[in-house]
Order: structure tokens, then sequence, then C-alpha cells
């Protein structure tokens, strides 16, 4: 409830053992014979889906060494040292397997 002179929430107090409503601006209000229901609507929205992990590498054609899969996503990696060149790495599409290519 809402002060009637300052709009402010009006907050409850004992007074005489008695509840009233009061404002900070001296305004107060018995909320006898009134009753203040309050309910809310919560409507149920579409469920999360939650994926546990999206590949995001790029997917070339090459046979998967375990299942003979042809697709597979691969990365390279810096595994040795500087003046040697990249490791290349690839994940099968279906199984995902691991395996490397040295160059």
């Amino acid at each position: 409830m809402f002060c009637e002179q300052c709009g402010s929430i009006l907050r409850p107090k004992e007074k005489g053992g008695k509840k009233i409503l009061f404002c900070s601006c001296g305004f107060t209000k018995s909320p006898e014979g009134e009753s203040v229901t309050l309910t809310e609507n919560v409507e149920s929205g579409k469920k999360i889906e939650v994926i546990e992990k999206i590949e995001t590498h790029p997917k070339i054609k090459v046979k998967c060494e375990k299942c003979g899969h042809n697709v597979a996503y691969y990365w390279t990696q810096q595994t040795r040292g500087a003046d040697e060149p990249e490791t290349r790495f690839f994940k099968c599409a279906k199984c995902n397997y691991t395996w490397r290519e040295y160059a």
C-alpha cells in the first residue's frame, strides 16, 4: 500500500496492540477491515536445452584410424621446439577418437 499524501510505501508497525501502516511523512492508516492478497502468475516457458560441448574446429576429409569414418575435426598446436613444424591433431566426427600427425 502507498501513502495517500506523498506516494511512498507504507510500513507496518504496532501501536497500542494494533497494527497500523505509517509513512515517513507522518501519514498513518489503519488496515482494519481491509485484506490484501498477493498473487503471481508464473508461466512455464520452454525448457533450456543444455549442450555438453560444441565442437568449433573446422572439418576435413580424412579417414579415422579407429572406425573408418571419413570426416574429422582438426587443429594444429606447437608441441615441439619453435624451429620444428606444428603438430596436426584430428578428432573423428563419429566416434570422437583423437590422433595426431607430425609434419
